[in-house]
């Protein structure tokens, strides 16, 4: 009888330790890789998505273009439009930071435009060279770059490697352009493993390489409990854990899914702590 008084008074101070225990500490999420293909409706399902998946948003980087939206060049005045678009619509949805975009080949529209955003407050743009169809090794693509970097914009390329060079390509504009910040999305994809070349090239005098960030956005998907994962977490902690930051890739991929794998990581809190939001607070000044 006292034995099961005594079961009865643990379980009853353990139930009450349980429903009384403070909640685990937040953990924000910024993530850099959203595209608004349907404009606000786009970010009102982001943000249920979120919310439904009890993820405590610290920002998002929102960009209008990619996949079916594409920026194609000589059409300056349409990119421009949209630009503005976007730029009101993050107005009005506190934490969303606005991720703008030009065309290399329309020359000076394309300075020109770059310009006129950073006025308006855009950190970043966003340029793809697969659907955008332009060569990462065109001079007029090391002009806008160099034109962000004087303008303090952050450039975010994909990196994924569906164009032959990829990774290449971006390290010697990377190179050429050390004045500008890059993020190269994907993180090389599954040629990641290129990547491991920062640190060497990091010895070679003049070489800091210290524009170089990534975001980890469908790779990650890839890597997470995979026969690659020891090598993915080896990469990651070569390129710098500092220089990493978190993204979807949304509508494409759900943040709630890019969490899921990204917890299955083998990194320390500290570590992840840093990628969900640190690191992109400390680029983007926020």
């Amino acid at each position: 009888m006292k034995r099961a008084l005594m079961a009865l008074l643990l379980f009853s101070c353990g139930a009450f330790a349980q429903e009384t225990a403070p909640a685990p500490a937040a953990r924000p999420v910024f993530d850099i890789h959203v595209h608004l293909h349907d404009g606000g409706e786009s970010l009102r399902a982001y943000k249920a998505d979120a919310e439904s998946a009890r993820v405590e948003l610290a920002g998002i980087g929102v960009m209008w273009f990619g996949g079916p939206n594409q920026a194609p060049a000589g059409d300056p005045d349409d990119i421009r439009a949209r630009n503005d678009a976007l730029i009101e619509l993050a107005a009005e949805h506190p934490g969303a930071m606005p991720i703008g975009t030009v065309h290399p080949y329309d020359g000076q529209a394309a300075l020109d435009e770059l310009e006129r955003i950073a006025g308006r407050g855009v950190k970043v743009i966003k340029l793809h060279a697969h659907t955008q169809q332009f060569d990462v090794t065109d001079p007029r693509l090391l002009a806008l770059v160099r034109k962000a970097g004087e303008l303090d914009m952050v450039v975010l390329m994909d990196n994924a490697n569906i164009v032959a060079g990829d990774s290449e390509n971006l390290f010697t504009l990377a190179i050429r352009a050390q004045q500008t910040k890059f993020v190269f999305a994907h993180a090389g994809g599954l040629n990641f493993r290129f990547w491991n070349i920062l640190p060497l090239a990091r010895t070679a005098e003049g070489l800091e390489l210290e524009n170089v960030y990534f975001d980890i956005s469908g790779t990650v998907l890839l890597a997470a409990d995979s026969p690659i994962e020891k090598e993915f977490l080896w990469t990651l902690r070569n390129v710098g854990i500092d220089s990493l930051i978190l993204g979807s890739d949304y509508p494409q991929i759900s943040l709630a899914r890019t969490l899921e794998a990204f917890e299955k990581l083998d990194l320390t809190e500290e570590e992840k702590t840093k990628i969900r939001s640190g690191n992109a607070r400390r680029l983007f000044d926020l």
